[in-house]
């Protein structure tokens, strides 16, 4: 049976897509091989949130053919969503589709075999458009599982394309979910991480039946130990999600809190829908209830009109808030967006500048919140064993390193921070 090799760029709902993608071709016959080698098959699954993120979808696009000049080059995601003639006319490249109907990539493959015509298979996303028929029984790849639960958003931030990559928010139901999170803790998956497009979404679309439900229910799993939500906006941050995130046994003491500026005025022109207030009384109240709690948080530099001001001011945020690690990314025009069409564009040199700021600010927070954590008994799932060190994270999302037997991978262990090191904690097993 024909090789198939897969790559992945972007964001963890583009690592569920594309394991659910090739484990369906798996279960079809065909045999899964390294990207870096040949294959007859390769699928790149792109991403184009940043200028940086389109430009490396695009070089991994080229690469196949130096193993294989005639591989069948298949390239989905959200670049291929807005740019697949574009796409399709890259050498080697024989199917595109964008972010829907990848469960029908076995039938595009057949289709081509049969033909030979290369097939553009992109459609445009409606604004009713069904949940996909993607799901996953196992990952393969990592200890910790991806559960993708929805996709969209609705939010259209002004610098952000991907409402116009993946559509509108559109759950997956409560029995699907539940169902596949079984399934991956009977694969011995002891975590995971609920991911979406926009996660705290979840639900939105369907009736009587909320984010926090599904938080809920996912509690009573049996054998899975630890739910981690990939991301959460502060606005989907309810009285009600912080008292289950409080009082779960299961929920673990980290939360992806995307702040995006610490600016009020430029918080205004992203359109993101709170205010700097609004969002430290929900730390606030997260903190008063949850010990011990990491908030990590992805933040963006030289938005257009950021002025020194401006950034001050998000500094200032950043350190009033203490986050254990920040996310930094310049800001990158993408076409299609209001905020490409706006003017007082921040020159690429203080652009760097500001990053460059915010890179050691991260890393004196982070040791910081690390120092907080020494000698504190964590628990551990254990991810990777190499000559004798394992590595894996805390329940707080703290990357430690420690000896042991490589047996344990996949485990759940008990370890103590003894050196704080960034970005990987020395420790002990208990």
């Amino acid at each position: 049976m024909m090789k198939v090799a897969i790559t992945t760029l972007g964001c963890k709902v583009n690592s569920y897509e594309s394991e659910a993608v090739i484990t369906k071709l798996e279960e079809l016959g065909y045999t899964r091989t390294e990207f870096n080698g040949y294959s007859d098959i390769y699928i790149i699954n792109t991403c184009m949130v940043t200028n940086t993120g389109e430009a490396k979808s695009r070089k991994m696009i080229r690469h196949p053919l130096k193993f294989n000049e005639n591989a069948i080059v298949i390239v989905m995601g959200c670049l291929t969503q807005l740019k697949a003639e574009e796409i399709l006319e890259i050498p080697g490249v024989k199917i595109v589709l964008g972010t829907s109907n990848r469960e029908l990539i076995p039938t595009y493959i057949e289709e081509f075999l049969q033909n030979h015509i290369p097939l553009n298979k992109v459609k445009k996303l409606m604004t009713n458009e069904p949940y996909d028929h993607l799901e996953i029984k196992d990952f393969k790849t990592h200890q910790r599982a991806f559960l993708k639960i929805q996709d969209g958003c609705n939010n259209f931030c002004t610098y952000c394309i991907i409402p116009y990559t993946r559509g509108r928010v559109r759950s997956k139901t409560k029995d699907q979910v539940l169902s596949e999170a079984r399934t991956l803790v009977a694969k011995g998956h002891l975590e995971i991480i609920l991911t979406g497009i926009h996660t705290g979404g979840y639900g939105e679309d369907l009736t009587n039946y909320s984010f926090a439900d599904l938080l809920m229910d996912l509690e009573e799993v049996e054998g899975l130990k630890r739910i981690r939500i990939s991301s959460i906006e502060i606005t989907e941050l309810t009285d009600q999600v912080i008292d289950i995130i409080a009082s779960s046994s299961k929920i673990v003491n980290h939360l992806h809190i995307p702040l995006q500026s610490g600016s009020n005025r430029v918080l205004k022109l992203m359109n993101r829908k709170y205010q700097l207030v609004d969002y430290e009384k929900k730390i606030t109240s997260l903190r008063n209830q949850v010990p011990n709690l990491a908030i990590t948080t992805d933040v963006i530099v030289g938005f257009p009109t950021e002025t020194e001001e401006d950034f001050l001011e998000m500094v200032e945020f950043i350190k009033k808030i203490q986050f254990s690690e920040l996310h930094i990314f310049p800001y990158s025009k993408r076409t299609g967006t209001v905020a490409s069409k706006m003017t007082g564009e921040v020159s690429p040199d203080v652009k760097k500048e500001r990053v460059n700021k915010l890179i050691s600010l991260n890393t004196e927070l982070a040791k910081k919140f690390i120092s907080s954590q020494l000698f504190i008994t964590q628990n551990v799932i254990v991810e990777t064993a190499k000559n004798g060190d394992l590595s894996g994270h805390t329940a707080n999302y703290i990357h430690v390193q420690f000896q042991g037997n490589a047996d344990l991978v996949g485990k759940l262990v008990k370890v103590q921070i003894i050196e704080e090191k960034y970005p990987e904690s020395i420790s002990k097993l208990l």
